[in-house]
C-alpha cells in the first residue's frame, strides 16, 4: 500500500466511524484520544474496501499460504472481504473461522470454512495487548496447521512496558512467533492523514494534538 492508498483507508475508518476520537478507557487503563472499532464497518462497499486492502498488504508479504484464518468474531468478515479479494487478484485460496465454542450437533467442531490445514494467514482487527490472537494461534497449532504471518488493520505502535522504548504488541508477538505480524495502518499514517485535513470540522486542531501527545507519552514514534 502507497501513501494514497493508506490515506483513502483512514478516510474510510473516519467516515464509516472505526475511527472515534474523545476520550476511552482501554483494557490497559489508558485514556486515550480516539478508539479503533472495525466491527463499524457494516456495509458491502466498505467490506469490500476492507477486503482489498488486507488483500493488498497480504500480497506484499510474497507469501505462499493456503488458508486465510479469522478469529470469531471481527475476524470473520474480514477473512471472507479477503478471500473474495484475494480471487479476484487471481488468488483463491480458503477461508475459514473459530465459533467461541465447540458445536456438539449437526456437522459439529470448532471451525467453519475450508479445513483448517496448510499454511495460514491470520487476519484480525487491533493488537492491544495480543491476547486474543495468541488464542488464535493456539487453535490453529492445535489443529495442525502452520501459521505463516499475522495481518491486522491498525498498530496502535503502543509500548507494552515504557522503559523499553522499542517493545510494541506487534514486535512482542513477531519476536515470539517468529513470522511477520503486520498492519495495514499505523498510529503514525492517522497522524499524518489528520495532519493533512486539520483544518477540516471532523477532526480540528484539538485532536491531531491530543492524539500526538498521547503518542509522545505511550507510543513508538517513526522518525
Amino acid at each position: 500500500m502507497d501513501d494514497e492508498d493508506r490515506q483513502a483507508l483512514v478516510a474510510l475508518m473516519i467516515e464509516h466511524q472505526v475511527l472515534k476520537f474523545g476520550e476511552f478507557t482501554l483494557k490497559s487503563g489508558r485514556i486515550s484520544p480516539y478508539f479503533f472499532n472495525l466491527g463499524a464497518i457494516s456495509t458491502g462497499s466498505s467490506i469490500a474496501s476492507l477486503g482489498v486492502a488486507y488483500a493488498r498488504r497480504i500480497s506484499q508479504l510474497d507469501l505462499t499460504f493456503d488458508v486465510l484464518f479469522g478469529p470469531a468474531y471481527k475476524g470473520i468478515p474480514i477473512a471472507v472481504a479477503t478471500a473474495q479479494a484475494l480471487a479476484e487478484m487471481g488468488a483463491d485460496v480458503g477461508w475459514t473461522f473459530s465459533r467461541k465454542e465447540a458445536k456438539n450437533h449437526g456437522e459439529g467442531g470448532r471451525f467453519v470454512g475450508a479445513p483448517l490445514q496448510g499454511r495460514v494467514v491470520l487476519v484480525d482487527d487491533v493488537l492491544t495487548v495480543g491476547t486474543a490472537v495468541r488464542e488464535a494461534v493456539g487453535l490453529i497449532r492445535a489443529a495442525g496447521a502452520e501459521l505463516t504471518a499475522v495481518v491486522i488493520a491498525l498498530d496502535r505502535q503502543e509500548l507494552q512496558d515504557r522503559a523499553d522504548s522499542r517493545a510494541t504488541a506487534v514486535t512482542s508477538l513477531q519476536a515470539e512467533l517468529g513470522i511477520p505480524v503486520v498492519s495495514l495502518l499505523t498510529l503514525q499514517d492517522v497522524i499524518e492523514y489528520l495532519d493533512l485535513k486539520r483544518d477540516h470540522d471532523k477532526h480540528p486542531r484539538e485532536v491531531v494534538e491530543e492524539i500526538k501527545r498521547y503518542q509522545k507519552a505511550y507510543c513508538v514514534r517513526r522518525a
